[in-house]
């Protein structure tokens, strides 16, 4: 699979679009003014202990204080709180020396909110979820800092590896490497990208996040609360971080200091694949160049058309999002039951695309044609989540129901990508309704009679094929009467580029009259 990174930087931020095999599956748009990303780590003020929700509402500097459950307090919540106390006094150059810290007892997972959190202290949280409609962000204080090959996650000592890695000899040897390596009072997570590495590279990518831990413990001293701690890296480099493999063979960009940017980084992380890095600046829009714009028109909207023939109904309501696919005008073969499982197999594939690329989360729930063969079954939901790995977002897959129906849940960090495809129509301008072809001539005789009036000779009127045809029908035609009032000829053609009701005048040089 050939993988493609397309970034087009504008005014108001910058847009990228991954391709795999040139077809879109994620639109990511990165706002030059946004003020909160999944990732970024906050100094917070406690303001508000719900008992009766198990949570707590803490000031980061949104518009609406963000929620932090209690589920989502770390075991080392104390740690943090005192770690974040003694970061804020700690006034020497030097900053608080880590290996000494003190880890605290781990909290009860049954506790409560405002045992662990009275008094309402600072402390320092993660941003889990954007901001979304009228709710604030959604936070956490399981810290984690993301690196190329490995996570780490302070104030414990726990080493794990991804279970994405299957072979148990690479993640035994995997895990003896990183707890040679680990710091003091630093757990380790190793992800999928770390398969094959050796020591070096994975000491290089700790020490690199070790830093970052220290640049951490700098901003906080002395900050007051609401304060951004640590940002995360920008959109086009974390996508590089989580995604760049062997697969990668193309990067392109349309702005200098991006491109700059994303070629240091590769040189950084990935020596070898700077070279994919290319500029582009031939004046052409870079996603028309790519046919990224022509995918975006195609992919968004209520309905999406699949080759077949078939097609997907996406509807979205304040609780779920429901897919219903329904069956196209081509058929595979004469059997009902092989036509039904091709076509759902074509959608479910299109499905875990628009799950990705719309970026959907919450419970979705899939109305796929009806088969009556377990195995078809089985086979739909295999293939559903096959589809599904390669999305990075949480997520589960359901057994269709009794009623035909697959359920599946996916993480959702950030509001809902949408882009409006359709375009007010210029005739009725979105209401559905046009002017009445009798008002319509009375407005073009209305016209015709100030400019014959005025001086005008030889006029030439411009309309739709359809008003061509009223106006000149019959012997007694429209055009003859205005002959015989006007005591003019006057020429009518008909213009395939116009709207309905659309019409210009043109005088004898065939330039336009504007009125």
């Amino acid at each position: 699979m050939n993988k493609e990174l397309i970034i087009n930087a504008t005014p108001t931020g910058v847009e990228i679009a991954l391709l795999e095999d040139k077809k879109l599956v994620e639109l990511h748009h990165e706002q030059a003014n946004a003020n909160f990303t999944v990732g970024d780590l906050y100094l917070g003020k406690v303001k508000k202990l719900v008992p009766g929700m198990n949570a707590a509402f803490v000031d980061v500097g949104a518009d609406k204080d963000g929620f932090l459950h209690y589920t989502d307090l770390s075991p080392y919540i104390r740690s943090i709180l005192k770690f974040t106390q003694m970061g804020m006094v700690d006034k020497s150059d030097d900053g608080l020396d880590f290996s000494k810290f003190t880890v605290e007892p781990e909290i009860v997972k049954t506790g409560k909110v405002n045992e662990v959190l009275n008094g309402k202290p600072h402390v320092l949280v993660q941003i889990l979820k954007e901001p979304i409609a009228s709710k604030g962000p959604r936070l956490s204080c399981e810290l984690s800092l993301p690196g190329r090959f490995i996570v780490i996650t302070p104030f414990n000592d726990i080493v794990a590896v991804s279970k994405k890695i299957h072979s148990s000899d690479e993640r035994k040897r995997l895990q003896k490497i990183v707890e040679s390596i680990k710091p003091k009072n630093f757990g380790v997570i190793v992800r999928t990208a770390a398969e094959g590495k050796n020591t070096a590279e994975l000491h290089e990518d700790l020490q690199q996040l070790v830093t970052t831990w220290k640049q951490i413990q700098q901003n906080l001293k002395g900050a007051e609360a609401p304060a951004k701690i640590l940002s995360e890296q920008n959109k086009t480099t974390s996508m590089l971080r989580d995604l760049l493999n062997a697969d990668f063979n193309r990067i392109v960009v349309n702005d200098k200091n991006i491109y700059n940017d994303t070629h240091n980084y590769l040189q950084k992380i990935a020596p070898e694949k700077q070279n994919i890095v290319s500029f582009h600046n031939n004046g052409y829009p870079i996603f028309e160049q790519y046919g990224v714009s022509k995918q975006v028109k195609a992919s968004f909207g209520k309905t999406v058309n699949l080759p077949s023939g078939a097609y997907l109904i996406i509807e979205h309501t304040e609780a779920l999002h429901v897919i219903d696919v329904n069956s196209g005008y081509k058929s595979v073969s004469n059997n009902q039951e092989d036509n039904a499982l091709e076509t759902n197999l074509e959608a479910a594939a299109e499905i875990a695309r628009q799950l990705r690329l719309r970026d959907i989360g919450g419970i979705i729930v899939i109305d796929f044609i009806d088969m009556k063969l377990p195995d078809n079954k089985k086979k739909l939901q295999e293939a559903m989540e096959g589809f599904m790995r390669a999305d990075r977002a949480k997520h589960a897959v359901l057994p269709i129901s009794k009623f035909g129906l697959m359920q599946v849940t996916r993480q959702r960090m950030k509001p809902e990508m949408s882009i409006n495809t359709m375009e007010v129509c210029p005739s009725c301008n979105g209401t559905g309704k046009i002017t009445s072809t009798h008002l319509l001539v009375d407005d073009i005789e209305k016209r015709l009679h100030y400019l014959l009036t005025h001086g005008h000779k030889q006029l030439t009127i411009a309309v739709h094929p359809i008003v061509h045809s009223h106006l000149t029908k019959g012997f007694w035609s429209l055009r003859r009467q205005w002959w015989w009032r006007y005591k003019t000829n006057i020429k009518i053609v008909a213009n395939t580029d116009y709207y309905i009701t659309e019409f210009q005048f043109f005088d004898a040089n065939e330039e336009q009259i504007k009125l």
